[in-house]
């Protein structure tokens, strides 16, 4: 028979570091919450932060609780390099998915780029100038001055660059500026 008592200092450290992890995550989703209310930011924009919070904190809490219980610190940092590896190989498989999400989190922490900002995508190849209609985990979705809905892969909007217009700013295409 397995005596619980003989665990109680496990126990309470357990309980004290899940309470520490939900607590924490909870004034991360707070402040996310604020953040993104304050920047006029769309509530599916957020989710995918509050998915990125969830999965920090939750995996900071599942691998404090495995050293209290007395893995084996070796061998728990050989199953997480296994794991990393694996991971590393799916993502360098799927780089564009990786980018994609990357360029979405600076879009939403450090970009002015809001929703219903009239924009230009500096490319030279295409003339992509339009409205933001809604920025996701992997696109940015837009209504052309023409009518058309586009996506634009949210990395391409970070390498490309763009110029928010004024509302009311008519388009002057840069290829077509003489030089005297």
């Amino acid at each position: 028979m397995l005596d619980l008592m003989s665990f109680k200092n496990e126990i309470l450290t357990t309980a004290i570091v899940l309470v520490v992890i939900v607590g924490l995550n909870s004034l991360s989703k707070r402040a996310i919450r604020r953040f993104g209310r304050t920047s006029s930011i769309d509530i599916n924009s957020r989710k995918i932060i509050f998915y990125l919070s969830n999965l920090f904190f939750y995996g900071v809490g599942i691998i404090l609780i495995t050293l209290i219980w007395g893995v084996n610190l070796q061998e728990f940092s050989v199953f997480i390099s296994s794991v990393l590896a694996i991971v590393g190989i799916g993502f360098v498989a799927q780089w564009s998915i990786l980018s994609n999400l990357t360029a979405s989190v600076i879009l939403f922490f450090s970009h002015p780029l809001r929703l219903g900002d009239r924009i230009r995508v500096l490319d030279s190849d295409f003339d992509w100038t339009g409205k933001v209609e809604d920025i996701s985990g992997f696109y940015l979705f837009m209504r052309t001055d023409d009518g058309r809905r586009i996506t634009i892969p949210t990395n391409l909007v970070i390498q490309k660059g763009i110029e928010i217009l004024q509302p009311d700013e008519p388009e002057t295409p840069t290829d077509k500026i003489e030089t005297k």
